[in-house]
């Protein structure tokens, strides 16, 4: 009996690694590009607004939220609610946190990250890359620094709405993707229907 299950887990194991390892062309096309143009479009926005390496408009978690709006889809963290607000606290929090603390980077990063998890947790808004939005806003370059809370508006929310826009044409081309993920959003419904019905 035990020799049985042992067989039966086996099998199991080696179908669901097959799963996964399966290549799915047309979704790693479809994600292929829309990140390339998404971030293709800040890339360009970057080059004819400010010179040099200096990455102004091309910050790094715009990169970390490609992956989750492109890659991901279905993903709780990619849907647009996530993907703005959770930007946009984060911002919001990093700026703030550096203008309180602006020498004393062993506080500031820290707090910055830690404050935008729990305001974007508190606001059902929580981005993985969020915490990178902020983070960036304390030790990024004296050009990021300089742009104070103009750093939420742009790069931050023009970024992430360009994001946001590439999104819904790409993941849309195909019926076999749909964007946002109206299963995420039916179950938060769900969830505030059961509260107001208890209230």
């Amino acid at each position: 009996m035990p020799v049985q299950k042992i067989k039966r887990s086996y099998r199991k194991t080696r179908y669901i690694l097959y799963k996964e390892t399966l290549i799915d062309y047309k979704e790693h096309f479809w994600s292929f590009l829309g990140s390339f143009v998404g971030i293709g479009i800040l890339a360009y926005i970057q080059s004819i607004h400010f010179s040099g390496n200096d990455a102004v408009y091309l910050i790094g978690s715009f990169g970390a939220s490609s992956v989750l709006v492109y890659g991901i889809i279905q993903s709780p963290f990619s849907q647009p609610r996530n993907l703005v607000g959770g930007h946009v606290i984060s911002a919001l929090v990093g700026v703030t946190v550096h203008k309180l603390a602006p020498d004393i980077i062993w506080i500031a990063a820290p707090l910055a990250v830690s404050l935008a998890i729990i305001l974007m947790q508190m606001t059902k808004t929580l981005h993985p890359p969020g915490g990178a939005t902020a983070l960036i806003a304390v030790i990024g370059s004296e050009k990021i620094k300089a742009l104070g809370y103009m750093y939420v508006l742009s790069p931050v929310l023009v970024g992430v709405l360009i994001l946001l826009l590439v999104a819904l044409i790409f993941n849309n081309m195909t019926s076999g993707r749909t964007y946002p993920s109206h299963s995420t959003y039916h179950k938060h419904y769900q969830k505030i229907r059961k509260r107001l019905a208890g209230k």
